[in-house]
């Protein structure tokens, strides 16, 4: 037998440096290797994918490939427009291949899709290699450690991690690459239903990834936006391991700032530049490798002669949240994006909560509209046109950019969910799954889980207030005259509250506070959805009552609906299921003794929120 024939398979490690998957395969001394990327329709049609992180995605490819490129002139990153499911059955046949290598992925649906590719390539008598790289430790590893549960606090990490072992150093990148073999194939891609497509709305024109095999030029080239769709990005912020790394270079140039990094303690009001990395995104596609962070971080700590900053706060700390969430996903698998069947997860009564199919125990993707007022207020919180400048900014630099600070991320979370609205968290992380740069199912579903105060924190009466909140880090408002230009004019006591201005201050700035932004004028600014602090106390007598009943997502009241019968007809969410439905229809006042109450619930195509469980 020859020396091996093997198929480095990239998924979230587009780079070279520090990568244990790739020395692996390179350590077999392959006769022949295609470095391969595989064009998933999972992540093309079955998530939220907006502009910019599709351009991300594509920077970090076309990045990476010209690397592989620079050591091997014969070679490039080789992109395939099928199914991995399908399509390596068919690759190993045409190219002989022996070794299937590739960086471990804990993901709920990476874990079913690498199951099908190992018996696949097991029944074709390929060996699989698989090692573990995209977090700090093995996040199954750390599971194991951690009792066989998931990761729920920073304590867990930092008692499980070390009993792994210790953090590896990075390793170099490869000074060479073998040549790839024949990459001539006589097949087209098999091509899959487009349908549902949750990126519709946002192509401009059909998608045309599986068209060919190899793409409209035969050349396995990386996609274009156009090819996929899309309009052109609107984020500065680009991909690529050349820019992760001179990134990376000037932050740890600044000891100062890498050693003494607070991150509660960064402006979330600051841009051009931030006041954090802006690495996450380098991080999910890894275009950084997270040991190479760890490591040049922790070398400039262990050697400042001042007062460094420590976990979970500094620099570091932020990484072992990261491993937190991820081993807490690789335990609760597909639970963990989701209310219902997750064990861990707190259940409140929301309003638009998540569809269900009671048999895959999945959620299918669409919610429960219970009250038309909550789902004008959604609509109003994802385009940035509440009322309050604050959330409004931080919603339209996200829409943008594709990222937002954290302690930004945390206001309009706890905005939407405890602190005003009382909306499901998962139609918040649906928002932030479209639009960020650095999503990561994970740390996504574990952030909005943390700022609803249905897992990992509980002081669900710690609320932000959209006005005095950003009024410590910019009393000028000059983030919100950014990112709301309408308000740009206005006196710096009113940004944060602009119906309080004079009829005299708004004539003066050229804006009238008016309306309910949903006629998007010039000059005009909406007023308030809601009273802050009426709805801020709804939320929390809400929590409490939540909170005392006890439920979690996967108790059977919770799943079959029976939770109903433990909340009061008028408590806030969508708790009038034993009401009588013409009422409900008819959305009256029903008199109990003396008092009155303006029912909430309401009907989804002509249903009761009960009866569209």
């Amino acid at each position: 037998m020859g020396n091996p024939r093997v198929i480095y398979w990239f998924r979230t490690d587009l780079r070279l440096h520090d990568s244990p998957a790739l020395k692996a395969a390179l350590d077999l001394n392959p006769e022949e290797f295609w470095p391969v990327w595989t064009w998933d329709p999972r992540y093309v049609y079955r998530a939220r994918v907006g502009t910019n992180r599709w351009q991300f995605l594509l920077d970090c490819q076309n990045d990476l490939s010209k690397s592989i490129t620079k050591l091997n002139k014969k070679s490039k990153l080789f992109l395939m427009r099928e199914a991995p499911q399908t399509l390596f059955p068919k690759l190993f046949k045409a190219w002989k291949i022996t070794h299937l290598v590739f960086e471990k992925d804990t993901d709920a649906y990476a874990k079913d899709r690498d199951e099908v590719v190992k018996k696949a390539a097991e029944e074709a008598g390929v060996e699989v290699i698989i090692k573990s790289g995209r977090t700090l430790w093995d996040s199954d590893e750390l599971v194991k450690k951690n009792h066989n549960k998931p990761t729920m606090s920073i304590s867990q990490v930092q008692a499980a991690g070390p009993k792994i072992g210790k953090i590896s150093r990075p390793i170099p990148p490869p000074k060479s690459i073998p040549d790839p073999g024949d990459t001539k194939l006589d097949f087209e891609p098999q091509r899959p239903e487009q349908n549902p497509d949750l990126n519709s709305s946002s192509r401009l024109q059909g998608d045309k990834s599986y068209e060919r095999i190899s793409g409209p030029n035969d050349d396995f080239a990386v996609p274009t936006l156009e090819e996929l769709g899309f309009a052109r990005a609107t984020s500065s912020h680009r991909g690529g391991e050349t820019i992760a790394l001179q990134m990376l270079d000037r932050i740890i140039a600044d000891e100062q700032y890498t050693a003494t990094f607070e991150k509660p303690n960064t402006a979330p009001t600051a841009f051009e530049p931030q006041a954090t990395t802006l690495l996450s995104p380098h991080l999910h596609f890894g275009s950084l490798s997270i040991r190479e962070f760890y490591w040049r971080v922790q070398d400039v700590v262990d050697n400042y002669s001042g007062k460094a900053s420590h976990p979970p706060a500094s620099l570091t700390g932020q990484l072992l949240f990261r491993d937190m969430y991820f081993g807490a996903q690789a335990a609760l698998g597909y639970s963990f994006g989701q209310t219902l069947y997750n064990s861990h997860c707190r259940f409140i009564p929301w309003h638009l909560p998540s569809k269900v199919d009671h048999k895959t125990k999945l959620v299918t993707g669409e919610y429960h509209v219970d009250s038309p007022q909550a789902e004008e207020w959604f609509q109003r919180w994802k385009y940035g046109r509440t009322g309050f400048p604050w959330i409004d900014a931080l919603m339209r630099q996200l829409r943008q950019e594709g990222w937002i600070h954290h302690l930004g991320r945390h206001a309009v979370a706890c905005f939407l969910t405890r602190g005003g609205c009382y909306i499901s968290w998962e139609r918040g992380a649906e928002v932030f799954e479209e639009w960020l740069i650095d999503h990561e199912t994970a740390c996504n579903a574990g952030n909005w889980q943390w700022l609803s105060c249905t897992a990992f924190f509980a002081q669900f009466f710690r609320c932000y207030s959209p006005i005095a909140f950003p009024k410590k880090w910019d009393k000028e408002g000059i983030f919100v005259k950014r990112y709301v230009p309408e308000l740009k004019g206005l006196d710096a006591k009113y940004i944060y509250e602009p119906w309080k201005a004079p009829m005299a201050d708004q004539k003066k700035a050229k804006v009238r506070i008016q309306g309910d932004g949903k006629e998007q004028l010039e000059g005009v600014y909406p007023k308030p959805m809601f009273d802050f602090n009426e709805r801020r106390n709804i939320c929390i007598e809400g929590m409490k009552k939540a909170y005392k009943v006890g439920l979690y997502g996967d108790d059977p009241k919770a799943i079959d609906g029976t939770w109903r019968k433990l909340f009061d007809d008028d408590a806030e969410g969508p708790t009038e299921g034993n009401t009588n439905i013409m009422v409900l229809l008819k959305r009256t006042r029903v008199v109990r003794g003396k008092k009155a109450v303006k029912l909430k619930g309401a009907t989804e195509k002509g249903r009761s929120v009960s009866e569209a469980k």
